[in-house]
């Protein structure tokens, strides 16, 4: 009998905003697949689940995504993970394979569901709460309002195309934007964007959680999210 594999998007940080069924199937999969970029690094996914997931009696497999510079030794990396994966499947496994967030937004695991199924094993995704859904809810803002339109940037470090979402979206979300409150704030003074428009999420649902207006004084982690939206000030 063939195992199945589950992608099971955890949430952003609060062990609260878990799914129902994400706890469901992890209560019951057999192996927990923790994706981290080297062996024995400390999975802040895993972290997440501990709290409301009983895993003594599971087996929790460290599955290793390399980010190596180069695209074909990241693929192999890949590759071998899943030959990984499809190892146990072929016992009859379950696997659960947990990612922050939501499985579908700038996930490894999507690479894995493809393979997996391909390799013709049963796959589901259980989607999760992304960070910045989270972030906009606790800054009480709205994503996008009326007939507003949204881009996501999945870096504030691609310059090309932040400088064109700045220019054409009237709201943005900037992802692992930690390093770049500077760069941000020049490019907003280039195109005249008030400062107040942004608003900082970093480490929601975590120790040293904060939540505010831009400071180039402070130091933010790599789970740091800012939420641009150019039309607050005439709405507000």
């Amino acid at each position: 009998m063939k195992g199945k594999l589950y992608g099971i998007g955890v949430g952003p940080g609060d062990p609260e905003l878990l799914t129902l069924k994400a706890k469901r199937i992890l209560d019951g999969a057999e192996i927990i697949a923790v994706p981290v970029k080297a062996a024995g690094e400390e999975s802040t996914a895993l972290e997440i689940i501990r709290p409301v997931i009983d895993i003594r009696e599971k087996r929790c497999m460290e599955v290793v995504f390399q980010m190596h510079p180069q695209e074909e030794e990241r693929r192999r990396c890949r590759r071998e993970a899943c030959e990984q994966l499809v190892g146990e499947l072929s016992q009859g496994k379950t696997i659960a394979m947990i990612t922050l967030g939501d499985v579908s937004v700038y996930s490894t695991y999507m690479y894995v569901n493809q393979y997996v199924a391909q390799a013709g094993y049963e796959t589901e995704i259980i989607p999760g709460i992304p960070s910045f859904c989270s972030g906009a809810a606790a800054a009480q803002l709205p994503l996008m309002e009326g007939k507003e339109s949204l881009a996501i940037i999945p870096s504030a470090r691609d310059t090309k195309n932040l400088a064109i979402a700045l220019d054409q979206f009237e709201n943005l979300v900037i992802m692992k934007a930690g390093n770049s409150m500077e760069k941000l704030m020049d490019m907003f003074l280039e195109r005249q964007i008030p400062p107040e428009s942004a608003t900082v999420i970093s480490c929601v649902g975590m120790p040293g959680e904060y939540i505010g207006p831009i400071d180039t004084q402070r130091e933010y982690s790599y789970f740091t999210t800012i939420i641009i939206k150019k039309n607050r000030e005439k709405k507000g």
